[in-house]
């Protein structure tokens, strides 16, 4: 489509996943599945129905290096680098500054950098779903994955009335979005119906958006509208510094979905993972008789349902069971599947003792 924008956000720090995921190089750059890394497995994914000059990637300074090597796809000028990170709803405003100027009438499907998808073709037909409601209905599209069992790391979308029509893909007025809940609470979503898992994608006219910011963040309407007043300027970068900083860091569900009233969602059926930690990646990861995954040079040896990556040399396991082991330079990790979620906090300790060269 002439006019369909595609920002890929892909400025997180993706500390789950140390010690691969480090401050140069984190998560969404990691070759994780397969020779692509995250991010570029996203771009290929889009530039199937979004032509790769209005393919923006908004990230941080410090990651440049990186993110220049890796889209050397995309023109230079749709490389947008926050100050500083600000959460979802100033990235995605930032962005949609950029694309305006480009094309006032345009979309913008807002899409992570860092989730395992499959099923190209199905993602294609249900991202197009939603560009045709976002035009038709002048609204806020979100697509919902179908829960597959009682998540508690995601947040949960209740759907109103169904608007399908007579459309292959079920489409449905929004009734309100949910936080991340208990398990119990979970389990009673998935019993009752009606409840899908929160993407994180989003589809939009670029002034239907602009105007939700207008309304529910005004005050963020009026930095962002400073800041793209200096567009082309020499004076841009400043500008960008000063006023991006003094913005209040929100996420567009806290910002926007959770206020306005023309929110649809699509659903979706496509394979979907957000990759939220290692445990995530052995369970999408193809295993061998004994339900390990590995990933390098490694040895295992009555090991089972385990996750290993070896980085360079050899690592071997000897008689465990549902450990992950990640080698890493001059880093290793060695913990409990069940555990894998606090592998942060390892994260925290090496900044807490100074030891960031290992971060």
């Amino acid at each position: 489509m002439k006019n369909l924008f595609t920002l890929i956000m892909a400025g997180g720090a993706g500390t789950r996943f140390w010690p691969r995921s480090k401050a140069a190089r984190p998560k969404q750059y990691l070759n994780i599945f397969g020779n692509e890394s995250l991010l570029q497995s996203t771009i290929r994914r889009f530039s199937m129905f979004t032509e790769t000059e209005k393919i923006f990637i908004v990230s941080g300074k410090d990651q440049a290096k990186v993110l220049e090597e890796q889209t050397t796809m995309l023109p230079k000028k749709n490389l947008i680098y926050e100050p500083v990170g600000k959460n979802t709803l100033p990235c995605i405003g930032l962005a949609a500054m950029f694309a305006e100027l480009e094309n006032p009438d345009g979309v913008m499907v807002v899409s992570p950098s860092d989730h395992l998808i499959e099923n190209d073709e199905l993602f294609r037909d249900t991202v197009l779903a939603a560009v045709k409601i976002a035009v038709e209905q002048n609204g806020i599209v979100t697509i919902g994955i179908t829960p597959a069992y009682p998540a508690t790391g995601y947040g949960y979308v209740k759907t109103a009335q169904e608007i399908t029509g007579n459309e292959k893909i079920r489409q449905f007025k929004v009734d309100k979005f949910v936080e991340k809940p208990s398990e119990a609470i979970a389990r009673g979503y998935i019993e009752q119906g009606g409840f899908y898992w929160n993407s994180g994608l989003f589809v939009f006219k670029i002034q239907v958006f602009l105007d939700a910011v207008k309304q529910f963040a005004p005050d963020l309407y009026a930095d962002l509208r400073k800041i793209q007043a200096e567009l082309g300027k020499p004076t841009f970068e400043q500008t960008l510094d000063t006023v991006y900083r003094s913005v209040n860091g929100i996420s567009v569900d806290y910002g926007i979905m959770e206020h306005a009233n023309n929110i649809y969602l699509v659903e979706g059926n496509f394979v979907w993972n957000d990759l939220g930690s290692w445990e995530s990646v052995y369970l999408n990861s193809e295993k061998d008789a004994s339900g390990n995954a590995v990933s390098g040079e490694a040895v295992v040896v009555d090991t089972h349902n385990s996750y290993v990556f070896a980085e360079k040399g050899v690592v071997a396991l000897v008689g465990l069971e549902d450990v992950i082991v990640v080698q890493d330079g001059d880093t290793l990790l060695v913990c409990k599947r069940s555990k894998a979620e606090e592998i942060k906090k390892v994260v925290d300790q090496l900044k807490a003792g100074g030891k960031t060269h290992y971060l």
